[in-house]
């Protein structure tokens, strides 16, 4: 798995990569599968679920990363996401590579109409999903922008350039896949070092469930209560001891 051939011996895929790859389930597939997408499928599961074949997904991966360098201005650069796994991960790949960021729903119009307030004139444009970004894919073949994309087995590549094949349904797939593009644009920038490991961790890209920050919240604030409870009796008791003391004192 890490002979995975992209032009350069120093752009190969690391055994490391491939095994995160795994674990987040970015080979996981649907049951459905699309004509245009069956160049992508290395294999079928006894219950019908496809597997991406990995050195594509890498290869694919390596080929974005060239073309968003190309691209002089990081701000041209459109990150799009309307599935909320998706819309943590954008935000993260923006704030590391300089993109614009677009996470939520698309307003309609936004590549089109220039009375919009939101109104960009992108260079390139990368969505999560060709599915639930429909809207901007259809706006970008109006005003012929090339397009990126994560795509599934069962995903439309109408209008896609370039498509990455992958499980963008996958909280930590969708997260591994923007964390490993934009260090490796940031490797093609000189940015940072290949021999050096990124510090920005792969953790920052995933989705994080508001319940879950409420309640991490919650647990971390009622753990501060309890730590100033435990010095207060503390720091009482420790005054009752020395009342004593002093009050012995004083008897002989």
């Amino acid at each position: 798995m890490t002979c995975v051939n992209s032009g350069s011996r120093v752009l190969r895929a690391e055994e490391n990569d491939i095994q995160k790859l795994l674990a987040c389930k970015a080979q996981m597939g649907t049951k459905n599968l699309t004509a245009s997408m069956e160049r992508y499928v290395s294999a079928r599961r006894k219950d019908g679920i496809h597997i991406i074949n990995l050195h594509m997904t890498w290869e694919k991966l390596v080929l974005a990363a060239r073309m968003i360098v190309t691209v002089e201005n990081p701000a041209d650069v459109v990150v799009i996401s309307a599935r909320p796994f998706g819309q943590r991960a954008v935000l993260k790949y923006a704030q590391n590579t300089g993109a614009t960021s677009m996470a939520g729903r698309f307003c309609p119009g936004s590549f089109t109409n220039q009375k919009q307030e939101k109104f960009a004139q992108p260079r390139l444009i990368i969505v999560t999903d060709p599915r639930t970004d429909h809207q901007a894919i259809r706006e970008s073949a109006y005003v012929n922008v090339p397009i990126i994309a994560f795509c599934d087995t069962d995903s439309p590549l109408t209008h896609v350039d370039l498509a990455i094949p992958c499980n963008n349904r996958g909280r930590l797939s969708i997260g591994m896949l923007y964390w490993m593009l934009s260090r490796e644009v940031l490797r093609m920038r000189s940015t940072i070092l290949r021999t050096v490991p990124w510090e920005v961790k792969v953790d920052l890209f995933f989705y994080r469930d508001p319940e879950d920050v409420l309640k991490k919240e919650a647990e971390e604030e009622k753990a501060i209560e309890d730590k100033k409870v435990v010095t207060t009796a503390t720091e009482d008791a420790g005054v009752e001891n020395w009342g004593d003391d002093a009050a012995g004192d004083w008897g002989n």
